[in-house]
């Protein structure tokens, strides 16, 4: 299995899972860029994390908002600025596909060890 080969089919994968649970593979990308984030993220964080231009970022987060997966809170220091919070709503259904890639990553180990062990490292 070669690597764009091997990568494009756990997207795929990822992608199928993600509406097992009722997102599309964006709004799990979207989910998963807020919890990361390390405190909560205001649209444009989100958007540079997930390469989005800022208008097609808010899309997405209207959208899961609409789903009732995250909701929009004021920045305590800044009141222009939006930060975006996961609902127990979307930290479930991101709890329940992170078992099943951590599952899957699992599974895939063996045969990307010998590939992350060929590529260069950034340690000088």
């Amino acid at each position: 299995m070669g690597f764009r080969s091997g990568l494009r089919r756990f997207l795929r994968w990822s992608d199928d899972q993600a509406r097992a649970v009722g997102l599309t593979g964006a709004q799990h990308q979207l989910l998963l860029a807020i919890r990361g984030h390390g405190g909560p993220p205001s649209i444009g964080d989100v958007a540079e994390h997930l390469m989005l231009r800022h208008h097609s970022a808010v899309e997405l987060v209207d959208r899961a908002a609409r789903a009732g997966l995250i909701e929009r809170v004021a920045d305590e220091e800044d009141h222009r600025v939006v930060r975006l919070r996961l609902t127990t709503d979307g930290e479930a259904k991101l709890v329940a596909l992170a078992e099943a890639h951590l599952e899957e990553l699992s599974r895939l180990r063996s045969r990307l060890d010998p590939i992350w062990a060929g590529l260069p490292t950034t340690d000088s």
